[in-house]
């Protein structure tokens, strides 16, 4: 995707920051601002939380910004927003996905997008390694049970399932983060298998991986790690066949979305102890749910994406990429509306 250069200034372009509040803070060190007002006219502190009904210096800013740079609580850009920025060229997107704010008629207009997707993919690999690797040694349980007994134990007799040596692994999903975990994994004594229906044999030898439906890999993996994007399609993707296929002791991550695993059809499962889960993304259980107290679970509160100074890899990604914009070539990594039904 490149960009329409004849429409762009020949001058450093108007760029507005618009995310929600809070966000610019934990995003960007002082260098980050520095470098940003040294790429385009704008000022680094400040940020626009509301272009739905600005106030009268973000309207000033909207109406002469030729480049939203957005992260995470930046307001849909619908039509209306859009008539108030009739020089917007580009989207620069500090986060994932763009599509709670990037609307069609962004894509009508031919403004152009980038997002800092793949940064944002990185830690979310890196926590699914970790869970992996903890999963098959069995860590969590096992330092429960070490809490409980306090005194020496044959664990060798108990643990005599661990180990990740030629343990099979189960992705499902090569997206970026999918596609990530398996690189991570290919210093590892494992056996890869992936189901995602848009991989062709071919690409899936490319990456190592052994291609099979999704039922045989949930019957075959002893980890399950969901890395599928959140679409109408893929709701409930991993129901209560694919948990019953499972093997007892095997062990579900989901870092994607809540909504890809049928909670309820799950919680059987785990209260009973025969499988085992790390559950970063939930679709919020209640208080009294059982999830946050079982011994075989373990969950937390959406953490595996970036955070802390994993927001600078995200804006260091960004800038990258307005300092492209700025030199009138493409996109490093732009988003192209004929993916979105597939992606997140």
């Amino acid at each position: 995707m490149h960009h329409a250069t004849d429409n762009r200034s020949a001058e450093r372009p108007a760029v507005l920051l618009a995310m929600a509040p809070g966000i610019a803070d934990r995003l960007f060190t002082e260098a980050h601002r520095t470098r940003l007002a040294a790429l385009s006219r704008t000022d680094p502190h400040f940020v626009a939380h509301d272009l739905a009904a600005p106030a009268p210096r973000v309207a000033a800013a909207l109406a002469g910004a030729e480049v939203l740079f957005t992260c995470w609580g930046a307001t849909p850009l619908t039509p209306a927003v859009l008539e108030r920025a009739p020089r917007l060229r580009a989207v620069v997107h500090a986060a994932g996905s763009v599509k709670h704010h990037v609307t069609d008629a962004c894509w009508q207009r031919g403004i152009t997008v980038a997002s800092a997707a793949a940064a944002n993919a990185l830690p979310v690999a890196e926590y699914t390694l970790a869970a992996i690797l903890f999963s098959g040694k069995h860590v969590l349980r096992s330092a429960r049970r070490y809490a409980d007994l306090r005194a020496p134990h044959d664990w060798h007799e108990e643990l005599s399932a661990a180990g990740n040596y030629r343990r099979t692994v189960g992705i499902v999903g090569a997206s970026r983060i999918g596609r990530r975990v398996i690189e991570l994994l290919r210093p590892f004594d494992v056996q890869v298998l992936l189901y995602d229906p848009y991989v062709t044999a071919g690409e899936a030898g490319a990456l190592g991986v052994v291609p099979v439906p999704l039922d045989e890999l949930c019957a075959r993996a002893g980890v399950v790690s969901v890395h599928a994007p959140q679409l109408p399609g893929t709701r409930h993707l991993i129901g209560a066949a694919q948990l019953a296929r499972m093997a007892g002791g095997a062990t579900l991550i989901n870092t994607s979305r809540g909504s890809l695993v049928d909670e309820a059809a799950l919680l059987p499962h785990l209260t009973s102890g025969r499988l085992h889960a790390v559950l970063d993304v939930t679709e919020l259980p209640p208080p009294d749910s059982p999830l946050y107290s079982l011994p075989n679970v373990l969950l937390t509160p959406h953490i595996a994406g970036s955070l802390g100074n994993e927001l600078h890899r995200l804006a260091d990604r960004a800038l990258d990429e307005l300092e492209r914009y700025a030199q009138g070539v493409p996109f490093r990594d732009p988003v192209r509306p004929s993916e979105l039904d597939r992606s997140a």
